[in-house]
């Protein structure tokens, strides 16, 4: 008899045939001796629409909201019915009495796996293959080690709940801001509070007046203190600020007091995935999405690293037996880590180990993988880089420094000059920067030496990326696997843009958030579900509770909207016309640029804003020509010299290969070669003859 495991990709699926020796290829499927290994595509199944469970939900209407289905169902999501039906046959065949979820090891990776086993009707025994990295190790370990896959029961109802959740949120009060305002109006249970945090944010910057104010600085040699006060922006005129330079300008300054304090800086905490987002944004300006991308190709395809949709910052005391191999596969990445060997993978940063803190996964670390550097792209080089830096960081001494602190007194006024000396930079990379010589001894007279500094109150920063994972994360807005796809959900629907590094809320983001139930833009109500679902996932609660709460909820949300006086204005709606049903066109931002869209549900207009510039060449100027839409189809124009051009119908023409080009131009010598005359051509002939 064999076992039937069920992966979450085709690329994990083809590791683990490796490991298991199944590398027999089938349509769809691998096989060997023991095992038969199959795969999803991430989901394969989503949540019914609305329009399959009810005909009348069918028509977007305020009349029908809201939906409230006593039981939603899932269906194949579109292109996946190939792959279920393979399922569906490998699970009945008679040889298999063992099916193994090897999905990713996480709540959504539960989700993608019951979801098929109940779509199949599997009524086989199920077990679950729980790993935090995919190592050959790994893998061979756990599988020796297969759970029941009754011990992940709680974890299926937990993502089960917050899909359901997301359904009844997310589409009744999408409808109903929709249909009301006439406008594709998109609101959700996570995304729109994180949308507020970033127009909170804005609306401080809003409301700031720049102040002027005035500093006191004295010098001595090369270093700089201000005048210590209560309030450092208390002096708001020149005069007064000048008024007190005047009157320390009379007395001689005395060194009242030099204090030493020896300070230890310990390494930071691990990774888990929103830290790490964090960093990479504010280091290399990734967005979070892209991140999660490549840490997980780090993870799947490298094995370099353990499980990447982690939220603890901590390891599990199992993991320090494997702390010396992890050291040994990046000894030759990172010269620290032979140090760290030498001290027998002795960890520094006790507190990093912490059963309590870890949940489903431990921190991100480098896995026993020896990494293989010239298949690393150089982005994911750099995500490496912070992992593993900070995985060193646990085997290293504390960042320790001698701080100086020098008092220097006029009068009654007291200016402090701090001084730092280095003296071990354990985890931190050495930087003789960060030293700050003082050469000051007590009771030494000191000269006035003031200025008098204007200066300005500064505005709020807007959000970047880094900040907003951040504020999700303190409000507990998503988990780490999905922060990312919130951000990217945001900016797709045109609530959100990314200006530089920063965040902005559009015109139509700043009105949605007036026009939705104020509990649903504050982030407490969703961070009481979030709790409610990490609940439900430990056995804390139960999902029908849960659930019956949302309804509740989702009845209040879709009730404020119906009941809304506010008024909404369409942004992207223009004064051109629709040729094809005279309605107004709207304007709508997509990966190809902007494009004029119908504002007639009914009618699917549509067409570029502005001309595309292809590499066909103008005729007259050799310039680039655009591609222009016109009523007869596109055609090419030269926006410099206006002419025009018919484009090509059908395949386009094939760029000639090296090989091809060498044949025809030894075809084209020999057709230039001079020819005989028709007399020589004789001659040849006759001579052929006699011979």
């Amino acid at each position: 008899m064999k076992k039937l495991i069920l992966a979450e990709k085709p690329s994990v699926a083809r590791d683990i045939g490796r490991i298991l020796n199944a590398n027999e290829k089938k349509k769809n499927y691998l096989e060997g001796k023991n095992y038969v290994i199959t795969w999803a595509l991430g989901h394969l199944l989503g949540l019914k629409m609305p329009e399959d469970l009810n005909k009348k939900w069918e028509k977007w209407q305020l009349k029908t909201l809201p939906m409230l289905p006593k039981f939603i169902g899932i269906e194949p999501l579109p292109k996946t019915r190939g792959q279920l039906k393979t399922i569906e046959s490998l699970v009945k065949r008679k040889d298999i009495n063992e099916i193994v979820i090897a999905t990713d090891a996480g709540r959504e990776g539960e989700l993608v796996a019951r979801w098929i086993l109940q779509y199949v009707h599997a009524n086989k025994k199920v077990t679950r293959l729980w790993i935090s990295s995919q190592t050959d190790k790994a893998v061979k370990q756990g599988f020796k080690e297969l759970k029941p896959a009754e011990k992940y029961d709680n974890l299926y109802e937990s993502a089960l709940a917050r899909a359901t959740a997301d359904w009844l949120v997310g589409l009744n009060v999408t409808r109903a801001l929709t249909v009301k305002y006439q406008d594709n109006l998109s609101a959700g249970r996570v995304q729109t509070p994180t949308l507020a945090l970033v127009r909170r944010q804005e609306e401080k910057i809003e409301k700031f007046m720049p102040q002027k104010y005035y500093r006191i600085a004295l010098r001595i040699g090369k270093q700089t203190a201000y005048m210590k006060q209560k309030n450092i922006y208390a002096i708001k005129e020149r005069d007064e600020a000048e008024k007190k330079k005047r009157h320390l300008d009379n007395f001689k300054g005395q060194i009242k007091d030099i204090n030493s304090k020896i300070k230890r800086e310990p390494a930071p905490l691990l990774y888990d995935l929103t830290e790490l987002q964090r960093e990479v944004n504010k280091r290399y300006g990734y967005s979070a999405k892209k991140t999660l991308s490549l840490v997980q190709s780090l993870y799947e395809i490298h094995k370099v690293v353990s499980y990447p949709r982690t939220d603890s910052r901590y390891l599990s005391n199992d993991i320090k037996a494997t702390l010396m191999e992890r050291l040994q596969a990046i000894r030759k990445y990172d010269s620290r880590a032979e140090e760290a060997i030498k001290n027998k993978a002795k960890v520094i940063l006790k507190k990093v180990f912490n059963d309590s803190k870890v949940t489903d996964h431990h921190a991100l670390i480098p896995t026993e993988q020896v990494p293989n550097y010239s298949k690393f792209s150089a982005d994911e080089q750099k995500i490496y880089n912070l992992i593993v830096s900070r995985f060193l960081g646990i085997f290293a001494q504390p960042y320790t420094v001698e701080e100086l602190r020098v008092v220097v007194t006029f009068d009654k006024d007291e200016f402090i000059f701090v001084g730092k000396k280095v003296l071990d930079y354990g985890w931190k990379n050495k930087d003789a920067a960060e030293e700050v010589v003082l050469n000051l001894k007590k009771d030494t007279a000191v000269s006035p030496n003031f200025t008098v500094e204007e200066k300005l109150t500064t505005p709020p920063a807007p959000l970047t990326e880094a900040g907003l994972l951040a504020q999700m994360e303190k409000f507990g807005l998503g988990t780490p696997a999905t922060r990312a796809e919130i951000i990217e959900k945001l900016v797709k629907s045109e609530l959100m843009e990314r200006t530089g590094h920063a965040l902005r809320v559009t015109p139509k983001g700043k009105q949605l958030l007036n026009l939705v139930n104020k509990e649903l833009v504050s982030p407490k109500l969703t961070a009481k579900w979030e709790k409610q679902l990490e609940d439900i996932a430990h056995g804390k609660m139960k999902s029908q509770k849960f659930i019956g709460d949302i309804k509740n909820d989702t009845k209040r949300l879709v009730s404020e909207v119906k009941n809304s006086k506010e008024d909404y204005k369409d942004f992207s709606l223009t004064k051109k016309r629709c040729p094809e049903c005279n309605n107004f066109l709207k304007v709508r931002k997509t990966r190809d640029g902007e494009i004029y869209v119908c504002s007639n549900p009914e009618c699917n207009y549509r067409r570029r804003k502005d001309a595309k510039v292809s590499n066909h060449r103008c005729p007259q100027c050799h310039r680039k020509m655009l591609i222009v839409e016109g009523k007869n189809g596109k055609y090419f124009r030269c926006k410099y010299d206006g002419t025009t051009e018919k484009m090509t119908v059908g395949k386009k023409s094939k760029k000639m290969t090296k090989h091809e080009e060498r044949r025809l131009l030894k075809k084209i010598n020999q057709d230039d070669e001079p020819q005989e005359s028709p007399l020589a051509l004789a001659l040849k002939a006759a001579m052929g003859k006699n011979e």
